[in-house]
């Protein structure tokens, strides 16, 4: 049983870790390979409706990472103010000081061929897809944060859609709906304000 403890309690830690890191630096605390093992081993075991397992991933490190984020920059420089524009690229250009880059997808054809065979479920499978990936995010921010990287989730989406696929060969059906820069933390940890857990949780029993 106190094993069984502690595994809990490591899961918890790790998930007060998991917080939003924008200062990165390219020191690798994980090898590639083990970046990898990780990100496979969220996209694997994510749980899904229907296990219909539509999450997709794409691990960008070095010169492809750097990639993305030009193409984002060119693609918000086409829509955003010039006003208050610089700020933006240097907030890019942080994302470009990480180790990598992990873009997370939904197959889209999986969720028309479940709509198409459970007419019933057809307009929640959409919306469960979604929830798997928010799962699937969560999953590797939080085991990335107990390995000591820091990251977050960013939504440059649709904007950078078609450049990033075009550029990384990705199939048509997969959709972008998240973007997570991630590497070793060199920012101090922001003070985060937590409202009470009471007024959040009802409890019969």
């Amino acid at each position: 049983m106190t094993q069984e403890v502690n595994v809990m309690t490591k899961i918890f830690e790790d998930l007060e870790l998991r917080r939003s890191r924008y200062g990165l630096s390219k020191e690798a605390v994980l090898t590639e390979e083990e970046v990898i093992e990780l990100v496979e081993a969220s996209v694997q075991h994510t749980p899904s409706a229907f296990n219909a397992q539509t999450q997709r991933a794409v691990v960008l490190f070095g010169k492809h990472s750097d990639t993305f984020w030009d193409l984002t920059r060119e693609a918000l420089r086409k829509v955003a103010p010039e006003e208050g524009f610089e700020n933006t690229v240097t907030k890019l250009e942080s994302f470009k000081q990480g180790q990598g880059t992990i873009l997370y997808y939904i197959d889209t054809d999986v969720v028309k061929g479940l709509q198409d065979q459970f007419a019933l479920y057809a307009d929640n499978f959409p919306i469960w897809a979604e929830q798997e990936n928010g799962m699937m995010q969560l999953v590797t921010w939080t085991a990335l944060a107990g390995a000591g990287i820091g990251a977050s989730v960013q939504h440059y989406n649709p904007l950078v859609d078609a450049s990033a696929a075009e550029a990384f060969e990705i199939p048509s059906s997969w959709k972008l709906v998240a973007q997570m820069p991630f590497g070793k933390a060199i920012d101090e940890v922001q003070p985060k304000t937590l409202q009470d857990v009471k007024g959040k949780v009802k409890v019969f029993k």
